[in-house]
């Protein structure tokens, strides 16, 4: 069963052994207990991340295997490239992170309702302003089209949520991001759950065991 985490404790590091994350629900660890900033950045350096439903206690996890994706393998389509040259699409990172989280969470017919709540917003909006957060932005005709937003903690991407309103503009942020954290030498993007999305794009998984070597190489 998942333990349950108390609301306050003094290091924020009351997380139990990855180890003993559930195997159905995939990677299910605990409940419980808030989202303060702090406690965030404790739980992504242990390979943790909160995920829960409107409605639900907060629930955190640890999937086992893991969706990455390393920065210089990410996969670049003919047709992506070409979009890339003739759409005039441009990209910024963190010039609108408040309009991106807000995207992400909007409903579409596509996605009627996403796990991004309000308390989860004001969370990483708090976490942007600490510096932690980051988002990049794609915009054509001086319109948000498209973009996505995460955690980056030392040389590691954890990757949280994107969002496309135009053909391919999330794609765009996904390989913009890929090539600043090239630059940057980062080790690899956590994705955390795969989807056919990320697959296409080069995600692939890893072992839970190999996904926190590499962790702690990154931090």
């Amino acid at each position: 069963m998942p333990i349950y985490l108390p609301s306050l404790t003094a290091d924020f590091s009351d997380f139990p052994a990855v180890e003993s994350a559930l195997l159905q629900p995939n990677g299910l660890l605990a409940m419980g207990g808030d989202l303060n900033p702090e406690r965030i950045l404790q739980a992504y350096r242990r390979g943790i991340f909160p995920w829960y439903g409107e409605g639900d206690p907060i629930l955190w996890w640890s999937p086992n295997p893991r969706c990455v994706l390393l920065p210089d393998e990410v996969k670049v389509s003919r047709s992506l490239k070409q979009t890339l040259k003739h759409k005039g699409f441009s990209v910024s990172f963190d010039q609108a992170f408040t309009q991106v989280i807000s995207a992400c969470r909007a409903s579409t017919p596509q996605r009627p309702s996403t796990w991004i709540n309000t308390h989860m917003q004001q969370a990483y909006t708090q976490l942007f302003a600490m510096g932690y957060a980051h988002s990049v932005e794609v915009w054509q005709d001086n319109q948000l089209q498209g973009g996505l937003y995460g955690l980056q903690i030392d040389k590691i991407f954890f990757g949280e949520s994107m969002f496309s309103r135009a053909a391919d503009a999330s794609k765009i942020a996904l390989v913009s991001l890929c090539a600043e954290l090239l630059q940057q030498q980062c080790l690899l993007i956590d994705c955390q759950v795969e989807n056919p999305h990320l697959l296409s794009m080069g995600a692939k998984l890893m072992a839970r065991e190999e996904f926190l070597r590499v962790l702690e190489m990154g931090l």
